[in-house]
């Protein structure tokens, strides 16, 4: 009874599967989210850094137009308009406004310490120059990260100062920190959630491989027969199936070989023990009553004969196995090669009361590329085999005909037939089923392998009436 396999050792684990089974799913993820975040953060820091020099710039825009419309039409009005504009500013918690005179050097500030510095930043020259312009980066003076943004301030046709508003990145390097960190944790939440579900995802696939494959390792360590309990409704559940189907036909496999060496094995005994006895009893009374002698001479050589046939079986058979067995083909007159096995069956037949009756084609059959020796072994087992298993109907039909393209040949015994269960077995090696007659079970074996290289097929069924038949179809061109 086949065993049951339901459960793993506990230190049964595939972890070459698993890793790479993670690393395949999760790297890839891991580098997607990666970039995700990266391109997040550097995206969320340009809109931050552009929205406030875009602000910057709307400001300063601003401003130097209501300068220039005040119409100042001295120095001294310009200083005290700039000082006024700086001690009026309302925002200097958050944004310094700065008055450069044409030198580069501040001469008003809302901050008032900056007043007679000189930032040296790129925007102040293009703003000299005629040109608005900004700056990001590190404060030369401060060593802080500031932005900045200088617009001309133009009398006359005349860059008289320039007007600068600067304020620190802090707030916004701060909001880029916290958008980071909240990027980061989105990210290593999805990566955290996709490592779980492949892990489960993946315990579900290793652990019912470890089951197949300590399956496996056991069926080849001998354990034939053994079953796995199948929970799956996927290809594991096909995989399963199949482990478990090569299982049984191992075992019965295993079973049918052992059946074949001990039938071999009692099939050789038989006629050695025989053969051995008439010999002894020969080598005793060698004169003795010719009718004695002649029936154990008979014996002998009858023996004899099945010794060699079962020998030749065996021989086919090992050369099919590993690849030695080859054909001969020559064109070949094939009916002549079945009359022959026939008529060197029908009086041994006769003698155990069995009739062979042949019809041959009403059409000629031109020769045919074959194995003449191979053919003629397959048409004396079939014949043999009708004999041994049918010869209680006392009766044998041989016929051959022309179908097309094919020559048909059908061997059909009045026996009492083959079991419907058994029929689609009867060709595998070492079967013999519920037959009690002698043989090694391999005879058919050989028959349908010599007659499908041959292009043909070899075919076994229950004849109408009762008894077997065989038909042997062979390709004419």
């Amino acid at each position: 009874m086949p065993k049951s396999l339901s459960g793993f050792p506990g230190g049964l684990h595939i972890r070459g599967l698993r890793q790479r089974w993670l690393v395949n799913a999760v790297l890839p993820v891991f580098v997607l989210v990666a970039l995700a975040v990266g391109i997040y953060v550097l995206s969320s820091a340009q809109y931050y850094y552009d929205s406030m020099r875009a602000g910057l710039e709307t400001r300063a825009h601003i401003a130097v137009e209501t300068f220039e419309s005040y119409g100042i039409k001295s120095y001294s009005e310009y200083y005290r308009l700039a000082t006024y504009s700086a001690e009026t500013f309302e925002e200097k918690d958050n944004i310094e406004l700065q008055f450069i005179n044409t030198a580069g050097r501040v001469q008003v500030s809302s901050y008032g310490l900056t007043a007679g510095t000189s930032p040296a930043t790129s925007d102040i020259g293009s703003a000299v120059g005629g040109n608005m312009s900004s700056f990001q980066g590190r404060d030369p003076q401060t060593g802080e990260n500031i932005i900045s943004v200088s617009c001309p301030i133009v009398f006359n046709s005349r860059v008289v100062g320039v007007l600068r508003y600067v304020t620190s990145l802090r707030e916004a390097e701060h909001r880029i920190v916290l958008d980071t960190l909240m990027a980061s944790a989105i990210g290593l939440v999805c990566i955290a959630l996709v490592v779980f579900s492949n892990a489960i995802f993946i315990n579900n696939v290793v652990e019912p491989v470890a089951v197949v494959s300590d399956a496996a390792r056991r069926i080849s360590g001998g354990s034939y027969g053994i079953q796995i309990d199948n929970h799956y409704r996927d290809e594991l559940g096909e995989l399963v199936d199949n482990i478990n189907d090569m299982s049984v036909k191992i075992s019965q496999a295993e079973k049918i070989q052992q059946e074949f060496v001990s039938s071999v094995s009692h099939e050789l005994r038989t006629p050695l023990t025989a053969i051995s006895g008439w010999a002894e009893t020969l080598s005793v009374d060698p004169v003795g009553e010719a009718e004695q002698t002649r029936r154990g001479l008979g014996i002998i050589l009858k023996e004899s004969r099945r010794l060699t046939t079962m020998v030749e079986e065996l021989l086919e058979f090992t050369k099919m196995q590993d690849g030695r067995f080859t054909l001969r083909i020559e064109t070949v007159d094939l009916l002549s090669e079945l009359e022959d096995a026939i008529y060197t069956y029908r009086e041994l037949f006769r003698q155990e009361g069995i009739e062979v009756c042949y019809t041959a084609p009403e059409e000629e059959i031109p020769p045919l590329a074959a194995d003449s020796e191979r053919m003629k072994q397959v048409f004396c087992n079939v014949l043999d085999n009708a004999a041994k298993h049918g010869g209680a109907g006392r009766r044998i039909d041989v016929s051959a005909a022309r179908e097309e393209k094919y020559l048909a040949i059908r061997v059909r015994d009045y026996g009492p037939g083959i079991p419907i269960e058994e029929l689609p077995y009867v060709k595998q090696k070492f079967y013999k089923g519920s037959s009690k007659a002698r043989g090694s079970g391999i005879g058919l074996a050989v028959c349908d392998e010599i007659v499908e290289r041959h292009n043909g097929t070899f075919e076994i069924a229950n004849a109408d009436g009762g008894g077997a038949i065989v038909t042997i179809v062979l390709p004419i061109e």
